[in-house]
């Protein structure tokens, strides 16, 4: 656990939202409780394994654009929470689809409990989230509904793939947009919002929101090949492991499809089109991706849209908020340097 924002270059902020970050996590701690014991050691698990908090800071962060009192009130602190609290669910009902043994470096639920109770916990959890953000009025209960469809649509159409004629890296994009980005640009929003700066500057920090988040995934990508288990607290290449191409694999079919791909990357996509369900055969594909210079390219993907959420800034006036998301921007993806 955690209730130090992150290095934004911005002193002063930070100092600010540090007692607010203690609240949120304060707030999230209770809010995984609240039921017998063998009920809450499932839905406290991934909330006490940690986290970065990306979705709180970035809320408390955008808040900093309104007034300074509304910043910090009870209604920033709760959407803050409940932004967490949907995402740790979306984490558990995305462990049971992937069949991911670890998470944040500890088993994960559906490892320890079985499918049924991790799916349960994470609905659970949305609706402790859905209680909170009740509390901010009809409006605020709509772009929460509205983000979660499309975090579960996005989730949906990554498990029917694109449609036939279309393009697969711009459909993966989407894919990532929906899934990620939706609720990193509802963090922001309520941020902004429920902070007192309206609804245009609420707007601003939305699109922000979405494209960093399509960056962090994308760095995602390049992460869950290049670190090592004990750093990213996942198996390295469990989504190729479950047959979901990530972005450099859509980036290598795509040089199949042109003709332009390379003899180490068609050994790379006939490894994937085996077996995979030793270890010892996953990391051996993993290896040779790791070593492809289609990681290159994901890693500049990842920052080209880091770029573009920093420039959807440019309506802000000039101040440590708008440098703290300038900072916030180039953390999501200076991981994968």
């Amino acid at each position: 656990m955690t209730s130090t924002p992150p290095d934004l270059h911005a002193p002063g902020l930070e100092a600010r939202i540090t007692p607010a970050l203690e609240a949120v996590e304060a707030s999230l701690q209770d809010s995984v409780r609240g039921s017998r014991d063998l009920v809450d050691e499932l839905t406290s698990h991934l909330a006490r394994a940690g986290g970065k908090r990306i979705r709180p800071v970035l809320t408390l962060v955008c808040a900093q654009l309104g007034d300074p009192e509304l910043a910090v009130s009870d209604n920033v602190i709760a959407a803050a929470t409940a932004m967490e609290l949907t995402h740790l669910a979306s984490l558990y009902h995305d462990d049971v689809m992937d069949s991911a043994p670890t998470r944040r470096g500890v088993p994960s639920a559906q490892h320890l409990w079985g499918n049924n109770r991790a799916i349960l916990a994470g609905d659970v959890l949305f609706a402790r989230a859905s209680k909170l953000i009740a509390q901010l009025g009809p409006d605020s209960v709509s772009y929460h509904a509205d983000t979660f469809e499309r975090l579960c649509l996005g989730q949906l159409d990554e498990t029917f793939g694109p449609v036939p004629g279309s393009d697969p890296v711009e459909f993966y994009v989407h894919v990532l947009a929906d899934k990620t980005g939706s609720l990193l640009s509802a963090a922001a929003h309520f941020g902004a919002f429920h902070g007192g700066a309206g609804l245009e500057v609420a707007d601003v920090v939305a699109t922000f929101g979405e494209r960093i988040g399509v960056a962090f995934q994308v760095a995602d990508d390049v992460l869950d090949l290049v670190s090592s288990e004990e750093t990213s607290g996942k198996t390295p290449g469990t989504d190729l492991r479950e047959g979901v191409d990530t972005l450099p694999v859509l980036l290598l079919r795509r040089r199949e499809a042109a003709g332009t791909l390379d003899g180490e990357g068609e050994g790379i996509l006939a490894d994937l089109a085996g077996d995979l369900s030793s270890d010892e055969a996953l990391a051996a594909v993993v290896a040779r991706l790791r070593a492809h210079d289609v990681i290159e390219e994901t890693r500049a993907l990842a920052n080209r849209w880091a770029d573009d959420a920093v420039a959807a800034l440019e309506p802000l006036p000039d101040g440590e908020p708008k440098q703290a998301l300038t900072a916030f921007a180039h953390l999501m993806v200076d991981r994968i340097a």
